[in-house]
């Protein structure tokens, strides 16, 4: 893992299990950007702990895009790695060899009795010295699609996907139940009561919509262990199959930085997004006041996102969810012509010009929207841009464009100077 990372970030130590939870990291090779997944051993009878380390590793090999399986060269394939491999088989996903503890030319040749696991030539590398990393990474690249075919938010032509995400027994469970009608999900005060991911199809509006409903996301995820851990992860990819996030807060309980964290998830994403604050039914004329007030002050960030103050428990204001969400995914889904766009920031610039910094002043020169869901933008310039002015644009943006409930990217490409003709 750090090998190919670059930069140390797993544990490493000299004893067997130390990598429980499955960890992601963001990695980078010729150009792409992947995620890499890092899951503690497999054993076959695992009992206890390493029971549900193995549940771990098999979850992450289903949301995998292509599998690495690692083997000790110098032990040779134990019946541990042939179990592993019969796993591997029935999951279906490309596999690709990894011969470790190759450290020399010489030791090579350990390496080609992998064959017999019947996963194709083995790669030799040396994670201590580096060798064969390089060829390793570059058969991944060409192993893994160009676009993953586990984390995509393509628009089937079906429902729109709705991902409820929130910190445990903040009122995902109860909220579902009441937007279908029916003890659709188990509810109970323990938080952490949902196990596993529950699709929902519901009409709202007139409308049908698939809800994920997905267990609360965990304060310390790497932490998490066995059922808690499954279904944090199923948190995660429920989000990024989601075209639009709605996050469930509690106002009887001040923002945690927990809360904060999955808001942030949710914007990183590039999902649309709808805040929801539950239990507002319970709160007093005066108690609302100071809390919109602390709500403008503490979400400032996401003032762009539409607020739907509901109660979970008895459906009070559940039919003002839809018309949020309409909004949050039309802004998501949003283009913007190029000539209007550049009407927009022709006018924008003479009104308010980018200030003067040692003697220049950038300017720009073309401005495109490279794409939707969520909007990007790329503004092509004749110098870096101040990051307070980009934010200004940003901001100009939603006002003009109407891009409520969605985050949005401004991009810069600086012209490069032409070189002098010889």
């Amino acid at each position: 893992m750090n090998r190919i990372l670059g930069r140390r970030e797993a544990v490493v130590e000299d004893t067997p299990g130390v990598t429980r939870d499955r960890v992601m990291y963001s990695a980078h090779w010729n150009g792409r950007n992947f995620t890499l997944v890092d899951t503690g051993g497999w054993e076959h009878d695992a009992r206890g702990i390493h029971a549900r380390v193995a549940e771990q590793a098999e979850m992450a090999v289903e949301l995998a895009d292509a599998v690495l399986f690692v083997v000790d060269s110098a032990v040779g394939a134990t019946a541990t790695d042939e179990g592993v491999m019969k796993m591997l088989r029935k999951s279906k996903k490309p596999v690709i060899m990894v011969a470790n503890k190759v450290d020399d030319f010489a030791q090579e040749a350990d390496s080609a009795t992998l064959w017999g696991l019947g996963f194709g030539e083995p790669y030799p590398v040396s994670a201590l010295h580096g060798r064969g990393v390089a060829d390793l990474l570059d058969h991944v690249m060409d192993t893994l699609p160009e676009f993953s075919t586990v984390e995509g938010v393509e628009r089937s032509g079906g429902p729109r996907r709705i991902a409820l995400i929130g910190r445990p027994n903040v009122g995902k469970s109860s909220l579902l139940n009441k937007l279908a009608g029916s003890e659709r999900v188990v509810v109970d005060p323990l938080a952490g009561t949902t196990r596993d991911p529950v699709d929902e199809f519901i009409e709202l509006g007139g409308r049908t919509w698939r809800f994920v409903d997905t267990a609360g996301i965990r304060r310390r995820q790497h932490m998490a262990q066995g059922a808690d851990f499954y279904a944090s992860l199923r948190t995660q990819a429920a989000l990024e199959k989601a075209e639009v996030a709605v996050v469930l807060l509690a106002v009887d309980e001040v923002l945690s930085e927990q809360d904060v964290r999955i808001l942030q998830l949710a914007i990183e994403s590039g999902r649309a997004l709808v805040l929801a604050f539950n239990k507002w039914d319970l709160l007093d004329d005066e108690r609302r006041r100071y809390l919109e007030r602390e709500i403008e002050q503490d979400l400032a960030h996401v003032e762009w996102a539409p607020r739907v103050n509901i109660s979970a428990k008895t459906g009070w204001h559940k039919d003002r969810l839809v018309p949020a969400l309409d909004l949050a995914l039309e802004s998501w889904d949003k283009r913007i012509p190029t000539g209007r766009l550049n009407a927009f920031l022709g006018e924008l610039v003479a009104a308010h010009p980018h200030p003067v910094r040692g003697g220049k002043q950038p300017r720009i020169l073309f401005g495109t929207q490279a794409s939707s869901r969520p909007p990007k933008f790329v503004l092509f310039t004749t110098g870096f841009l101040d990051p307070g002015y980009r934010r200004f644009i940003t901001r100009r943006l939603r006002e003009t464009f109407g891009f409520d409930g969605t985050p949005i990217e401004v991009n810069m490409r600086v012209r490069e100077k032409r070189g002098k003709k010889r």
